[in-house]
């Protein structure tokens, strides 16, 4: 398959080597920055540019994979007759924003992706969704091939997805700073916190969540709560976060 990746960061570069380990052709990338487009193009053997209206027209997949602020723009400046499938990447951006495409979709990889991230390993959930039966086929025959885990959604489902990404990781990974600062305040390593970050882990990998809650909020243990808020009386924003997952945690808002 022909291939054109537009965008240069984390999510087309993860991409790439995934579309590249497959034998797949990648025509061309596509950057705001040439330095950019440049670099990602040297590594893959292909060409670069930073010119929307010289985006190769002979591709059959267009990967749109740049920042969610950036998509609409890119959309409105790509050429309409492009004859190849038109897709993003986005959890958090419907299809709609495809509409102008006869063949478009979405393939959205459930995982947090940075520079080191690898997708080569097939167990990456892909979310597929196509604008009609033709471009749906298509994209999940691609979608398997990417990940013996992808699966069709629509946007809505997609959009739910992304909201649950950013509770299980991004929170999850903010309050973990949180604790780090904590204990360093205090003299103690963060090292202390990671078994049990990695048994909590493990418990979800087998429980649904809630089943395997634990903590003085599920005990009802307010005299520990109260010492507990009356330590973070410093930190109005933290004792503010702990008050809110301790209501959670009690149901009290759910």
């Amino acid at each position: 398959m022909k291939i054109v990746l537009i965008g240069s960061g984390n999510v087309s570069t993860a991409f790439a080597h995934l579309f590249e380990s497959l034998g797949h052709d990648i025509l061309q990338v596509y950057s705001r920055s040439l330095d950019q487009a440049e670099r990602l193009a040297a590594k893959l053997g292909t060409s670069a540019t930073s010119s929307l209206t010289d985006i190769n027209k002979t591709a059959n997949l267009y990967v749109v994979a740049v920042t969610d602020n950036a998509i609409e723009q890119v959309i409105e400046e790509l050429p309409q007759s492009l004859k190849g499938i038109v897709v993003h990447t986005s959890g958090a951006t419907s299809m709609d924003v495809l509409t102008k495409f006869p063949l478009c979709g979405v393939i959205y990889p459930i995982q947090s992706i940075s520079k080191d991230s690898d997708l080569r390993s097939k167990e990456t959930p892909i979310g597929i969704e196509g604008n009609n039966e033709i471009a749906t086929a298509l994209l999940l025959e691609i979608g398997k091939s990417l990940s013996k885990k992808s699966f069709y959604c629509d946007s809505k489902q997609r959009l739910a997805l992304h909201v649950a990404a950013v509770f299980s990781n991004n929170f999850t990974n903010a309050l973990y700073q949180v604790a780090f600062d904590i204990l360093k305040a205090n003299n103690l390593s963060f090292d202390l916190l990671k078994p049990i970050i990695a048994e909590t882990a493990e418990k979800v990998q087998h429980h649904i969540p809630k089943e395997v809650q634990t903590g003085p909020a599920k005990r009802n243990d307010q005299k520990t709560i109260d010492r507990h808020l009356d330590f973070l009386s410093g930190k109005p924003n933290w004792e503010t976060i702990y008050q809110e997952l301790t209501r959670l945690i009690r149901n009290k808002d759910t």
